[in-house]
């Protein structure tokens, strides 16, 4: 198994097949992934076993100085290498080469090991708020 790390922007993100599989698979979705609502700086960090995406995190610009980390998440077979963890590494690079100070993420308590990942990188929790759904969502701030 040879691992390569890829980086997309823009539309390039939306209109690779690799990741738009992927995507449906992490997420039980038979839909593409959507635009963000915000697209400056859109982009996604890939991780390729042999030519296959197994593995993405994608953010975009939430406001000057500041980074959204949007959407991620390894492929179930592959999961438990550090995969996750290197894309972070990958994504907060580029944040911080960039000029971007901050960097945020939200996620459910019931994706514990999300969670984890994040609090072992550097991240803190801001606050909380219940989604549209009627779920508690966590907000999660790192400074760079």
């Amino acid at each position: 198994m040879q691992l390569t790390f890829e980086q997309l922007e823009g539309k390039d993100v939306l209109e690779h097949e690799g990741l738009q599989a992927l995507y449906g698979i992490l997420f039980e979705s038979p839909a593409r992934m959507i635009e963000p609502p915000v697209s400056k700086n859109f982009r996604a960090w890939l991780v390729l076993s042999d030519d296959q995406a197994i593995g993405f995190k994608a953010g975009y610009e939430l406001k000057p100085g500041k980074y959204y980390s949007w959407l991620g998440g390894v492929h179930p077979e592959y999961r438990k290498k550090g995969l996750a963890g290197s894309l972070m590494e990958l994504q907060h690079g580029w944040c911080s080469t960039n000029g971007y100070q901050t960097i945020q993420t939200k996620t459910k308590n019931k994706w514990k090991s999300m969670l984890i990942l994040n609090l072992k990188h550097g991240f803190d929790i801001i606050g909380t708020y219940t989604d549209s759904k009627g779920e508690p969502k966590i907000i999660l701030e790192k400074n760079l």
